[in-house]
């Protein structure tokens, strides 16, 4: 692709006239790039250089190999080439002189969320695990949590212990607005958290069944036990499953609980609603009825896997996640944008990188404290 195609490339965009493999190019490339805001002065032949320097950078990433192309760097060129664009055309057909701003302007961001769990052991005692050194954190009634070298929780049997006879002690792992975490259970089940869930489960599994209840979301790898199945329960639903992978997603702002399977078999019980969903589905519970579908799981999961995946989401779906991500509010005025996204971002930019793209779509928005307005 020469030059001229790609200028024609972001023309075609601006207009609306691409498709869509060509929209992720443009949008995803924006991103990374539009990292600082740079409000310096610049010189004619600065401008030049940049505007060029990011149209080579864009014909480099498009004439690339599918399979070479990499999305964490596709960016915010798009823009940058068009703002430096429109500011030198804008230089040299006026000239007059203008005053530049003595000091740059605050610029508001929120960062992305961390690994952060507050651990609220049997005795109602908490932990923020953040700050806890690793190795030993506690002992519950001969079990021992562990905080491994790479920063989970982990839950260990001592041989020759005292455990307590015919008393089940629970542990709570709750991540706040901005968190995520990552333990293993008793029985070597491995639980994902989302921001803003949270899981209570028993410190050591007992009896026909190993039950935990989620708030929020989570990810689950079931460790195989015949005997006792594995049952989550959460916001009107039980999930049970002997041993699989899947994701449940429950939070109570969200229009319906949904569990999607990527491996194994998982049954579903709402009420008198009964359903048994494969690999490659997603159970739906909204105002009591559960519907089964076949789904992207890709898009379910993304979240554990560092990123953002919208398809078709409306403005209200995209704020609801970023608001738990960067632990922040959202506010309208006037009426809400009826608008779509589709497309794949890393969770590890800022929230003000992820609205610059939206803007993209003509969502307009201002930065209030901890509020993001999001505007006619």
């Amino acid at each position: 692709m020469h030059k001229n195609n790609a200028e024609d490339l972001l023309r075609r965009y601006h207009n609306g006239q691409v498709s869509e493999e060509e929209k992720a190019w443009v949008e995803t490339w924006y991103l990374h790039m539009k990292t600082d805001d740079q409000t310096d002065e610049l010189t004619d032949d600065v401008m030049e250089h940049d505007r060029q320097q990011s149209l080579d950078a864009l014909l480099h990433d498009i004439n690339a190999p599918r399979h070479t192309r990499l999305w964490p760097r596709l960016v915010a060129a798009a823009v940058i080439i068009m703002i430096l664009a429109g500011i030198y055309a804008l230089n040299h057909r006026q000239k007059t002189p203008q005053t530049v701003a003595a000091t740059k302007p605050v610029v508001h961001d929120f960062a992305p969320g961390s690994n952060k769990v507050i651990l609220t052991l049997s005795n109602g005692s908490k932990i923020e695990l953040n700050d806890a050194k690793k190795g030993k954190v506690a002992d519950e009634g001969g079990t021992l949590i562990n905080k491994t070298a790479d920063g989970q929780i982990s839950y260990a049997k001592q041989e020759g212990a005292d455990h307590l006879k015919n008393q089940q002690l629970f542990n709570t792992a709750a991540t706040p607005r901005g968190g995520q975490y990552q333990l293993v259970l008793a029985d070597g089940t491995r639980v994902w958290l989302n921001a803003a869930s949270s899981v209570k489960y028993p410190v050591e599994f007992s009896g026909s069944e190993r039950k935990v209840e989620l708030t929020g979301e989570a990810y689950f790898e079931v460790a195989h036990d015949q005997k006792r199945p594995f049952r989550v329960v959460s916001n009107g639903q039980m999930v049970e499953v002997l041993g699989t992978h899947f994701n449940i997603n429950a939070y109570d702002n969200e229009q319906a609980v949904k569990t999607t399977l990527l491996q194994g078999s998982v049954r579903i019980v709402a009420g008198a609603n009964i359903k048994t969903i494969k690999p490659g589905e997603q159970a739906q519970l909204k105002h009591g009825q559960v519907t089964v579908n076949a789904v992207d799981t890709d898009e379910a999961v993304a979240w554990k896997n560092g990123f953002f995946n919208f398809n078709d989401a409306d403005i209200g779906t995209v704020m609801r996640q970023l608001t738990r991500w960067y632990d922040l509010e959202v506010k309208y005025e006037g009426s809400i944008p009826q608008r779509q996204f589709t497309g794949e971002i890393s969770r590890n930019v800022t929230a003000r990188q992820i609205l610059d793209i939206l803007s993209f779509k003509k969502i307009h928005y201002r930065i209030d404290g901890n509020t993001i307005v999001i505007t006619p």
